[in-house]
């Protein structure tokens, strides 16, 4: 069951592919049309492409590529995904700059589970809020202290 897509996408994965450069962040997902709105609502990615197999997603000087476990069918961990074994414990997808306050309301007025309200943490001279998608990938936002 490869693809759900119906027609062609915007751009043939080696197209998309060849945009790629540096650093990109790939999360595999349950549902991208679940997903989309936690990323593009709540922490304000761009999606210039989405469809049920796939969303691509831009901001903060990064990609982000959203593909949904079917499309993995035939990768070594399909079977753990389809188990429903938990994804990314222990990694964290971390964006500075944003106001965490504010990113945590967007997520609590779209259902977002917030794992830890914004926070200050004055050992680091950080304010924070972490997040979690629906698929368990924890995100945390968060600017410098003001003094």
């Amino acid at each position: 069951m490869t693809k759900q897509r119906t027609g062609e996408p915007w751009l043939s994965p080696p197209e998309y592919g060849a945009t790629l450069a540096g650093v990109s962040l790939n999360f595999i997902v349950r549902d991208v049309r679940r997903s989309l709105p936690f990323y593009t609502e709540v922490l304000g990615f761009s999606s210039p492409y989405s469809d049920p197999d796939f969303a691509a997603l831009e901001g903060f000087g990064i990609k982000v590529q959203l593909h949904a476990d079917h499309t993995w069918e035939h990768m070594p961990w399909s079977e753990r995904l389809a188990a429903g074994e938990g994804r990314g414990l222990g990694a964290e997808a971390r964006i500075y700059g944003l106001d965490p306050d504010e990113t945590e309301r967007s997520a609590r007025a779209q259902g977002a589970s917030v794992l830890l309200a914004a926070t200050d943490f004055p050992g680091h001279g950080w304010r924070e809020c972490y997040l979690e998608d629906p698929d368990g990938y924890v995100w945390v936002v968060g600017r410098a202290i003001s003094h």
